[in-house]
């Protein structure tokens, strides 16, 4: 198991270079994704690794966001641009398996290009659902192991490396591990030769 003290210092230093770094990808992988989840989230949200704040220029006026992450640098790069943008926001450095947040506190619960990097993403998603109320949602982007044989096996050697660098998943696949903690998917939809999964999901009322 990945140790959180380690991840946090590897992300306190890609920190300043993160944006920069996933540029392109933004670009050509996940481009649309974050307007995609944004648009559905509504009332007291929750960004569960918030980063550097990329999605918050894109949430509805009216929702209420409070932003969780493990590295205080990110935290900092996304207080800055919340800033920037005129947007409220609450930021709160914590860890995605133990959310410090009492049971039903949300509406929605936003996780972008996060649950690859948890080193136990079922105990993240149980967390997501328990801060959730009765019938709110859980929106994710993230990139998948692909359904294409080659494309799999190029994901599982790039994984060795990104694995040792800052404790990132190429292969997981989120929805089974949504449905088995209890949400109902609405909406699932999968992109680039099968590397993207955008997913939108409820916890029943």
């Amino acid at each position: 198991m990945t140790d959180s003290a380690w991840l946090r210092a590897q992300w306190d230093k890609y920190a300043p270079h993160y944006d920069r770094s996933i540029g392109f990808l933004e670009r050509v992988q996940f481009a649309g994704g974050r307007e995609w989840v944004c648009a559905q989230a509504g009332g007291d949200v929750l960004e569960v690794a918030i980063g550097t704040g990329l999605n918050l220029g894109r949430y509805p006026p009216g929702a209420r966001v409070t932003g969780l992450d493990l590295s205080p640098a990110m935290l900092e790069v996304a207080k800055r641009r919340a800033d920037g943008l005129g947007r409220p926001v609450t930021l709160r450095e914590g860890d995605a398996e133990a959310l410090p947040f009492p049971d039903a506190s949300f509406d929605t619960v936003v996780c972008t290009l996060g649950l690859c990097g948890f080193p136990d993403d079922r105990a993240a998603l149980a967390e997501m659902h328990r801060v959730l109320r009765p019938g709110g949602a859980l929106l994710l982007l993230d990139h998948i192991g692909s359904h294409h044989r080659s494309l799999r096996c190029a994901q599982r050697l790039l994984e060795r490396v990104t694995l040792r660098q800052i404790g990132d998943h190429q292969t997981r696949r989120p929805l089974p591990l949504v449905i088995a903690a209890g949400f109902e998917i609405t909406r699932a939809e999968r992109l680039k030769f099968g590397t993207v999964e955008r997913l939108a999901a409820r916890k029943p009322a």
